[in-house]
């Protein structure tokens, strides 16, 4: 994945300057989106993990979507490209969704065993999602109003009944608007380099605002979890599915979406805002967000499958699966890992092109 939050993890050239920042953010990004998955099966005993759930996924996915579309080029791909395309993308997917295939086939009776590449496991939608991204932005970018019919396109794809898990279609279209803001900040990234300059007394009042934000969802969250609970917010949330396949068949319902867009926007920029400018612990971790992505599951899937989470739903449990989050995010970035991972992760894959030599 081309230096995005979790396109890519090649390591930088010596003409490659990295901002802190992004690389900051791509870190905290992938290890919320960690959280959220942790914290999943905890949910239907507990109102604090549904509520924490609830924070969480409001901004976990767009933050990830919206660094990366930060890194997004919208020329028309060139031969490099699309051989980059391959390599970061698709055959990533193509080998991550055989290995889960055997796995689920071994592990979960209800599975059996077939060869399917149209509907991405569990995670792996997300690479899905960013091959489509990428192919149709310099379409988008052609437009006046890119970020406007990216909107437009998600609204109306909560209608379709074309739109589904075939090819993760329903979450590429709902998500867009994320990715192409993304995207129009890089073209105006004036903002993002004011920001990373600016003076801590203009910073500090910012922040204190953007936690506040946080802090008020978070509160609202939990006092009104009856609420959201019988809204099926969290099912909004996903941006996977139509309206009509969770209760919500009125014509209106594009709107709720429209909501929901609006206050995902929100919080991600309250979390990038408190994300650190300066180098930290973690910035170097922030190119390896491919690694910790495609990886994380294999630690969580027994715990996830095994039960033990749903019996144990309380406060301890879910303060221990936030930890353990945090803790496999840190050990996946290591470099240890990303050398014996890398011909599954980053797989060269020289076998499958052309050589050209250089004429005499």
């Amino acid at each position: 994945m081309t230096m995005t939050a979790t396109e890519t993890t090649r390591q930088p050239t010596a003409k490659t300057k990295r901002t802190p920042f992004w690389d900051n953010a791509r870190w905290i990004a992938v290890t919320l989106v960690i959280m959220g998955h942790a914290t999943l099966k905890l949910i239907s005993a507990s109102d604090v993990a549904y509520a924490f759930y609830l924070f969480v996924y409001t901004f976990q996915v767009p933050v990830l979507v919206l660094v990366s579309g930060y890194f997004a080029k919208a020329e028309p791909p060139n031969g490099r490209q699309l051989k980059r395309l391959l390599t970061d993308i698709v055959l990533p997917y193509l080998i991550f969704q055989s290995i889960w295939i055997v796995i689920q086939w071994a592990v979960e009776p209800k599975h059996p065993f077939t060869l399917d590449y149209t509907s991405a496991k569990w995670t792996l939608w997300f690479l899905i999602a960013l091959a489509i991204w990428r192919l149709v932005l310099p379409y988008l970018a052609m437009l006046k109003f890119p970020f406007l019919i990216s909107v437009l396109i998600s609204f109306v794809s909560g209608y379709a009944n074309s739109a589904d898990d075939t090819l993760s279609l329903a979450r590429v279209a709902a998500l867009l608007p994320f990715f192409v803001l993304g995207w129009e900040l890089r073209r105006r990234s004036h903002y993002a380099r004011r920001w990373i300059a600016a003076r801590p007394r203009v910073v500090w009042p910012v922040r204190g605002v953007a936690a506040a934000i946080l802090v008020t969802a978070g509160v609202t969250m939990y006092f009104g979890i009856d609420v959201w609970r019988d809204l099926l917010v969290r099912r909004f949330l996903l941006f996977d599915e139509q309206y009509s396949n969770f209760g919500y068949d009125q014509w209106w319902a594009g709107f709720v979406r429209l909501l929901v867009i609006a206050l995902a926007l929100v919080m991600t920029f309250a979390v990038l805002v408190l994300v650190p400018r300066r180098h930290t612990i973690f910035t170097e971790w922030g190119s390896a967000t491919m690694y910790i992505y495609l990886l994380h599951p294999f630690f969580l899937y027994p715990i996830r499958e095994s039960g033990w989470l749903e019996d144990n739903s309380n406060v301890p449990v879910l303060v221990g699966m936030v930890l353990l989050s945090i803790a496999v995010a840190v050990l996946l970035s290591q470099r240890f890992v990303r050398r014996a991972f890398r011909p599954l992760v980053e797989p060269r894959a020289r076998w499958l092109f052309h050589h050209r030599r250089a004429p005499a």
